[in-house]
Formats: structure tokens, C-alpha cells, sequence
């Protein structure tokens, strides 16, 4: 190659790539409290793949995953301001305190209620009350399945065995009158901290799906696992709406299409993986189940919960009755 054609190589080279710099229109920032390795990440590391790919590069997605840009509290925070353009954590009620319905104990039996209740037009009309608080929210998935036990005290076979034990609970309104109704004495952190809170003594317990207890290595740290099933959670995505406006319409319809498809995709992975997640569990810690008799003790215990919540202003009775209906709508 001659000397003139390896210049016109290079700047050609120099153009693609400044060409390629200057594709995108439009930059998505995200981030999520749990590691890399986790679904939730994965499911938004594929979420850039496809969003970038089907935009032509015109909206570019960057994921910090690992609470690199800080707590869930925090991000949600900076989502707020719109130094962040999205989030995915338990800080959902900033959005709109409606989301909180979709925690209550007991609301839902099982994993074919909730993923009947997340994809139905109720769901899709909290979603819209999001937008007077700042939000877009284009999908809601469920928040890593339904929520376990674990403390380093006793097994917990009744309600009973909860009097006293510092539970750590999420910085949720709706979770420390749970913890409360039950007879623990909640601590309010970051699930961020609770390993360390373990190793100093500081807490005796906590409740998270499976999945979550794995990701975080809360089975290194604890000694009982109880699979409660008391509660699971939305888990949606939630989106600065200032910049979601500035989005041309075609560009917002391929952000919300892929949005959809990984949630979708993040739910199957969720609950594809809890049966072999909690034998992963079972290797380190002493799992057992409640009894339908112990189930109907945390029922009856928990029940002021919902009076609470609905005087609390977050959402009515009859909220709750189309939530149920909603969820049992799919079978």
C-alpha cells in the first residue's frame, strides 16, 4: 500500500469513528443495586443490546450495576433530577405510591397471579400515575420472586418466632408495618449494607427472594432460611419523563417495545431459576417451609397492614379488589 493510500485509510478510519462517536442521539443512563451477575443486570445488559441495535445506534444505553453510582435511595434520587435517566430498585412509591398494592403480604398466591397482575390494564394505569410524579414508566415486572426468611437465631415455623428479632427491612413504609405486625423490630438499611450489619451482630435477620439472598451472599452470613412466601413486589422500570419526552416518538415506541421485552424476559429468568437457586441455598443454610396452619398465623397477623396502607393514602379497597382480580384474570 502506498504511502497516499494508507493516509486516505487512516482518515477514512478517523471518520468511521467519528461518525460511529457521534451516532448517538440520545444517552440512557441506568443503573441497579445488584451485581453484574445478576439477572436484573443481565436482563439490562440485554435490554442495551437490543435497544441500541433496533435504534441504529441513535439512543445509547450505559449500565452501572453494583450500586457503582450508589444505594437504591440514592439513585432513585438522581433519577429524580435527571442526573440519572433510570433505575430499577425498591424505591418504586416516589413514583407512585400505588405500586406499594403490589407488596402487600398475601395479595397474590403464586407466580401465575402476579405475572397475570403485572401485565394487565390495571397495572398499566399505575404505571400512568407515575407521570404527575416526574416518571415514565413503559413496563413492570416482578421483583425477584416471592420473599424468604433467613436469620441466624432459630427456624422460623410460626409468626412466633419473630417476636423481638431485628429484622432488617427495605426504607418502605409498607415493609415496617409488615415487620412491625409480625412482632419483629424492624431495621430500616440498605440490603446493600446487610452483610456487614450480619457479620457485627447489628441485625439478626432479613426477608428476600432467593435469588436476591444468593446474589448478595447473604447464605454466607446466615444460618436459616424460611421459605414464607409471604410477599413478592412490582419491579418496574423507572424512567426520568423529561428525558423520555425528548425522545422522538419513533425512538420512545422502540424504547417502551424493548422495555417490555425485558421485563418479560427478567421475570422467566427469575422464576426459571428459584427451584436450583434455592438448592444453591440449601448447600449453606437450613431451609424449611411453613405449614398451611403457620401461613394462616402470618395471614391473620398481618392483616391491619392493608387498613394501614389505605389510610396511609397509597391506594383504596377497591385498588385491592381489582388488583386481586386482575391477577386471577389469566387463569
Amino acid at each position: 500500500m502506498t504511502n497516499t493510500a494508507k493516509l486516505l485509510a487512516g482518515v477514512a478510519g478517523l471518520i468511521m469513528t467519528a461518525s460511529t462517536t457521534l451516532a448517538a442521539d440520545f444517552t440512557f443512563k441506568y443503573g441497579n443495586e445488584q451485581p453484574e451477575t445478576s439477572i436484573r443486570s443481565q436482563s439490562m445488559d440485554w435490554f442495551k443490546t437490543e435497544l441500541e441495535k433496533r435504534t441504529d445506534g441513535r439512543i445509547e444505553v450505559e449500565n452501572f450495576f453494583g450500586a457503582a453510582l450508589g444505594n437504591e435511595r440514592e439513585m432513585m434520587d438522581q433519577v429524580t433530577a435527571g442526573l440519572l435517566q433510570g433505575t430499577r430498585g425498591g424505591f418504586f412509591a416516589d413514583a407512585s405510591g400505588a405500586f406499594n398494592l403490589y407488596q402487600l403480604p398475601f395479595l397474590v398466591a403464586n407466580w401465575d397471579e402476579m405475572e397475570c397482575l403485572v401485565g394487565s390494564d390495571f397495572t398499566k394505569g399505575v404505571q400512568a400515575r407515575a407521570e404527575a410524579n416526574g416518571y415514565h414508566i413503559p413496563a413492570t415486572g416482578i421483583s425477584q420472586g416471592f420473599r424468604a426468611y433467613t436469620n441466624n437465631v432459630q427456624p422460623i415455623t410460626s409468626v412466633g418466632d419473630l417476636q423481638g428479632l431485628r429484622i432488617r427491612e427495605p426504607q418502605s413504609d409498607l415493609m415496617i408495618a409488615t415487620g412491625t405486625a409480625i412482632g419483629s423490630v424492624p431495621v430500616a438499611m440498605p440490603f446493600s449494607e446487610a452483610y456487614q450489619a450480619f457479620k457485627q451482630g447489628v441485625i439478626d435477620g432479613q426477608h428476600n427472594p432467593p435469588q436476591n439472598i444468593w446474589d448478595f451472599n447473604i447464605h454466607e452470613v446466615q444460618k436459616y432460611l424460611t421459605l414464607s412466601n409471604h410477599m413478592t413486589g412490582p419491579d418496574p422500570l423507572i424512567v426520568n419523563k423529561a428525558w423520555y419526552d425528548g425522545l422522538p416518538e419513533d425512538l420512545q415506541a422502540t424504547f417502551d417495545e424493548v422495555a417490555v421485552e425485558a421485563m418479560a424476559m427478567s421475570d422467566k429468568l427469575y422464576r426459571d431459576a428459584e427451584t436450583n437457586i434455592v438448592g444453591e441455598l440449601g448447600k449453606h443454610m437450613e431451609i424449611n417451609e411453613l405449614t398451611p396452619e403457620a401461613l394462616a398465623g402470618f395471614q391473620e397477623a398481618v392483616a391491619p397492614v392493608y387498613q394501614q396502607m389505605i389510610d396511609a393514602g397509597h391506594f383504596t379497597m377497591d385498588d385491592i379488589d381489582s388488583a386481586r382480580a386482575a391477577a386471577a384474570s389469566c387463569g
